[in-house]
């Protein structure tokens, strides 16, 4: 960015004339809302609700097609990917935008490719290695699950592990340069690959469950293979910037990215494996007193969390854009301004999660039986239950989210590792306990997660937001938006006998009109940025 168009609070006033090339006053107005962690957020949330919205339109047909048994298998085998992809991957794209952002606020270009070009060499070797321990380990998995058949499934989904720790290199190096586009739009074609090559398979063999579910998990593969092309394209686009094997490479050790990046995969893994303790310990516990744990198990991990969520992964567009903005003000020593960062992120984050947990909580039999259709008797009741049990996980998990990603901004990524590890050994051992009763079965394992989830908060928040008033505002917004979101979803239940779509748009539109009458967010907040049009100058003003 040139030196004389600083961000001050005051108008700034840019010429645009041929003096300036083509285009330029334009590319101003992108870099600038580059910089807008708002802005940022609402590209990564927007890609994240496209990708969502595929994603149900897979995943309702996929159950309607495969069913609970066939779920239920489907489902086994991806606590092992969602683990190895943690260790090969999940805390590259957090790692490396704390790294690059750092170089970028420095102006340190170079060191900011450099990271991308050691991150892909060292990931995609981790990532290798992950893909081929996950194609070794499928039959001892499958035997540890008491299914056999799912040996097939394993291998067909093993090559994705090392084409997504390739796409987070990318990711991460974009999200640090605030570019959020591109991680949106591969979110996207992720999924539009996957639901037109998943459900297409799936009804070509949907007579043999293991074959469908093996073919349809290897369009999962494909889908990654085909966002990993994507990437390649968007950055082989960046003008200015040389081919990265003719890139000169500082001094840039891979212990220095091992040690940002591991923290924030030992957070970001603690669940995933505690999914693949729940594929064991869920379907061996409950089959001691149920014929049909393996289809609970499915319905719990495959309907009901998919479920809960939806409204994480919209809000993971907020702990996505707060890494960079934070650690840009952190590496300034800026430690005051980073922390009402991070409690305006809080903010987005219980603004958008608190009223779906409250519709999921109202409407769970509506929603269920609108989306999920097949399952319908016994099993139906226990899936509305489950989400009804589950769905204030997804205010939960979404502020554990915000708060892991405000932490490895400032720097203290271990904590959010420590406080995950400690809240998932208190979930395992909650399950141990109430699954063993017939009454409550898989329910206990609803109960389990938003105590795990409840007390990964109170750690993250005690050593993210230190200062007192903060953390009473974090509560007061909690509860205000609480409020909010019941007087905009009572009127919606006046409407819910003619469709729950219709509860959904009245529930929405009244939350949005409170929202505006009650001021929730203010102009500086949002940093609303507008310009005025005069002949040929352009009159930017930007408020901080």
């Amino acid at each position: 960015m040139p030196p004389d168009c600083r961000y001050s609070g005051k108008p700034v006033r840019v010429k645009i004339g041929k003096a300036m090339g083509e285009g330029t006053a334009f590319s101003f107005l992108l870099h600038m809302k580059s910089q807008s962690f708002i802005k940022g957020a609402i590209i990564i949330a927007a890609g994240g609700i496209a990708a969502k919205i595929l994603g149900a339109f897979y995943r309702i047909p996929l159950t309607n097609i495969l069913g609970g048994e066939g779920m239920g298998i489907y489902q086994m085998v991806y606590p092992l990917y969602c683990l190895l992809l943690t260790v090969s991957a999940t805390g590259i794209p957090s790692g490396l935008a704390r790294l690059v952002s750092a170089a970028e606020a420095k102006g340190d270009r170079e060191k900011s490719r450099a990271v991308l070009r050691k991150s892909l060499l060292l990931f995609s070797a981790i990532g290798f290695a992950g893909s081929a321990l996950m194609f070794l380990l499928a039959p001892l998995m499958s035997m540890a699950q008491k299914e056999i058949s799912a040996i097939s499934a394993y291998r067909a989904l093993a090559p994705g592990v090392f084409l997504v720790s390739v796409l987070s290199c990318f990711r991460g190096w974009f999200q640090g340069k605030s570019n959020f586009l591109p991680t949106a739009l591969s979110e996207i074609c992720e999924q539009a690959v996957k639901v037109a090559v998943g459900v297409f398979v799936a009804n070509l063999y949907r007579s043999d469950v293991v074959r469908a579910v093996t073919a349809t998990l290897f369009a999962v593969t494909l889908s990654e293979l085909a966002a990993c092309i994507l990437m390649l394209f968007l950055a082989g686009k960046e003008r200015g910037v040389r081919p990265l094997y003719r890139e000169r490479i500082p001094i840039l050790r891979s212990k220095m990215l091992l040690r940002i990046t591991i923290p924030v995969t030992v957070a970001a893994g603690v669940l995933p494996l505690s999914n693949i303790a729940d594929s064991i310990l869920i379907v061996r516990m409950i089959g001691a007193h149920a014929d049909n744990a393996t289809a609970l198990y499915g319905l719990y991990s495959g309907a009901a969390a998919t479920l809960v969520n939806l409204p994480v992964s919209v809000c993971y567009g907020i702990a996505a854009a707060i890494i960079p903005a934070v650690s840009a003000l952190a590496s300034k020593g800026s430690v005051k301004e980073a922390e009402n960062r991070i409690l305006f992120a809080l903010k987005c984050t219980l603004y958008l999660s608190m009223p779906a947990a409250l519709f999921l909580f109202v409407f769970s039999g509506r929603i269920t039986s609108f989306l999920f259709a097949s399952v319908t008797g016994a099993e139906g009741e226990i899936l509305s239950k489950l989400v009804r049990s589950l769905s204030f996980a997804a205010v939960l998990l979404s502020v554990v989210q915000t708060l892991s990603a405000g932490l490895t901004g400032c720097g203290k990524p271990k904590i959010a590792a420590f406080s995950m590890t400690a809240a998932v050994a208190i979930k395992l051992l909650a399950e141990a306990v109430l699954l063993r009763y017939p009454q409550i079965s898989v329910l206990g394992a609803a109960y389990a997660s938003i105590g795990c989830y409840f007390v990964a908060i109170l750690v993250n928040l005690l050593y993210s937001i230190r200062d007192r008033k903060n953390r009473w505002a974090f509560f007061g917004l909690a509860g205000e938006f609480l409020l909010m979101s019941a007087a905009a979803v009572l009127p919606a239940a006046a409407v819910a006998q003619v469709h729950v779509l219709l509860s959904l748009a009245v529930a929405a539109a009244v939350y949005l009109a409170l929202s505006v009458l009650l001021r929730a967010f203010t102009a500086e907040e949002l940093q609303i940025a507008w310009r005025k049009k005069n002949g040929n100058r352009c009159r930017v003003r930007v408020r901080s």
